[in-house]
C-alpha cells in the first residue's frame, strides 16, 4: 500500500497565516486530493486553466509581437508569483495560498492590455461596463469549463476572497459578479482580505514598477539621465555607477531592476512587520478584521513609489510608441464588439447560445467575454477575417 508522508508545513506558519485545516471550503463540495493541500491544489487548478496559457500572448504593455524579450501577462504573473512567495516566507504565511493568487490575478485582462480594457468598458458602459478584475472572477467561477460537475475552477473560499479583494475591502455598491459571489460564499467585503492576498497585491506593485523600468529602457523609451531626477532611482544608479564604471547599459538595467525589487521588498517586509507587532493579529481572522492593512509600504517609500508611477506613466505608457499601439488596439476591440453585437451569427457556434433572445444586456455580456478571452494574436486574426476580404474565414 502506496503511503503519502504527511505534509507539516503549516506547523511552522505564524499564527495569521491562513491554514489549509481551517479552509471554509468550496462552492461545490469535493473529495480532497491525497498529498496536497487545498490551496496546493488550488494552485495547481490555475496553473493549468485555459485562461493562465492565454497569458502567453496578452500585453503587459507592449504588443507580443513587438519583441521576444518584454514581459507578457504570463511572465508578469510568474514574477508575481515568485515575489509572493518570497514574502510569504519571511512572514511565516501560506506561500501556496499567495502563489495561487498571484498567478490568477491577471486572468481578467482584455487583449492589448490596459488600452484594450479601457475600449472594451467604454463599449461595455450601457450594460454595466467593464472591469478585468471582475471579469477573473467570472473566468474562475463560470467561463473556465473543464470540469464535469461544475463551471469555473470550484476554488477554495480564501482563494476566491483573495482575488475579490486584491484592491481592498469591496464597497457596498459592487458589481453583479461580485454580490453573486458574495450571495453563494459570504465574502465578508467589507473586511480586509487575508496576509497572503494583501501580499499577492503588493507583489503585483512591485513587480510592474521595477520590471517596466527594465522593458521601457531596453525598449529606448526613456534613459539613465531621465530617470535621475526620480527619487527612489537616483542613487541607485549613482551607485551603480560609482561602483561599476564602464558598466554595460544591459548589465545596468538588470542591475537597477533587481535592486529597486530588492529595495521595494525589504521596505514592504520591514514596515509589515512592524504593523504586525503592533496590532498582534492571533488568527487571520484578526488579520481580516482590523481597521487598515497589515501589508504596507512606509510612507515615505510610498511617496516616491507614487512619483516613479507619475514617471513611468508620462514617460512609458503614455509614449507614442505605445500611444499608437493603444489606439490600433482600441480601434480593433471596436470594431469586433461593433459587429458581433449587430451580427451576433458572426460570432463562434459555443458562443451564440441564446442570441434569439434580444436581451441585449445578455449579448453583450458574452460579446464582451468573448473578446476579453481573446490573446493580442487571436484577436488580430479574428479583426483581419471579418473585416479582410482576402483574409481565410
Amino acid at each position: 500500500m502506496l503511503v503519502f508522508k504527511k505534509n507539516d508545513l503549516e506547523a511552522s506558519f505564524a499564527p495569521y497565516a491562513c491554514f489549509s485545516k481551517k479552509s471554509r471550503g468550496r462552492a461545490h463540495e469535493e473529495e480532497e486530493a491525497v498529498g496536497r493541500s487545498v490551496y496546493q491544489r488550488d494552485r495547481d487548478r490555475i496553473l493549468h486553466s485555459g485562461a493562465f496559457r492565454k497569458l502567453k500572448y496578452k500585453t503587459q504593455v507592449f504588443v507580443y509581437h513587438e519583441g521576444d524579450y518584454y514581459r507578457t501577462r504570463l511572465t508578469h504573473s510568474l514574477e508575481v508569483a515568485q515575489i509572493a512567495r518570497s514574502l510569504s516566507r519571511a512572514l511565516g504565511l501560506n506561500e501556496d495560498l499567495a502563489e495561487a493568487l498571484a498567478l490568477a490575478h491577471d486572468f481578467g485582462h482584455t487583449p492589448f492590455g490596459h488600452a484594450g480594457e479601457d475600449a472594451l468598458d467604454k463599449l461595455m458602459r450601457p450594460y454595466g461596463g467593464f472591469d478585468h478584475n471582475d471579469q477573473t472572477l467570472r473566468i474562475i467561477t463560470h467561463l473556465e469549463q473543464r470540469y464535469a460537475e461544475f463551471d469555473g475552477l470550484n476554488l477554495t473560499w480564501e482563494t476566491i476572497e483573495g482575488i475579490c479583494k486584491h484592491n481592498g475591502p469591496v464597497p457596498e455598491n459592487s458589481s453583479q459578479t461580485i454580490q453573486e459571489i458574495d450571495s453563494l460564499m459570504g465574502l465578508e467585503l467589507s473586511l480586509f482580505g487575508s496576509l497572503e492576498s494583501q501580499i499577492a497585491a503588493l507583489a503585483d506593485d512591485v513587480a510592474y514598477n521595477a520590471h517596466d523600468l527594465d522593458d521601457g529602457l531596453r525598449a529606448g523609451l526613456f534613459s539613465f539621465q531621465d530617470l535621475s531626477d526620480v527619487t527612489i532611482i537616483k542613487p541607485i544608479i549613482t551607485m551603480l555607477s560609482d561602483r561599476y564604471p564602464g558598466i554595460s547599459k544591459g548589465r545596468m538595467i538588470h542591475e537597477l531592476s533587481r535592486r529597486t525589487v530588492n529595495l521595494l521588498v525589504t521596505d514592504l517586509l520591514t514596515e509589515t512587520h512592524s504593523r504586525l507587532l503592533r496590532i498582534k493579529p492571533s488568527s487571520s481572522q484578526d488579520v481580516r478584521a482590523a481597521n487598515i492593512p497589515m501589508v504596507c509600504f512606509s510612507g515615505p517609500l510610498q511617496e516616491q513609489i507614487e512619483e516613479l508611477k507619475s514617471f513611468l506613466f508620462q514617460s512609458m505608457y503614455r509614449h507614442y510608441k505605445v500611444n499608437r499601439m493603444a489606439s490600433k488596439a482600441q480601434r480593433i476591440i471596436k470594431g469586433l464588439f461593433e459587429l458581433f453585437m449587430s451580427e451576433p451569427n458572426c460570432l463562434p457556434i459555443e458562443w451564440q447560445n441564446n442570441h434569439q433572445t434580444n436581451n441585449n444586456l445578455m449579448q453583450a455580456r458574452r460579446v464582451s467575454d468573448y473578446i476579453a478571452g481573446m490573446t493580442d494574436r487571436y484577436a488580430l486574426l479574428e479583426y483581419d477575417r471579418l473585416f479582410d476580404y482576402k483574409a481565410k474565414v
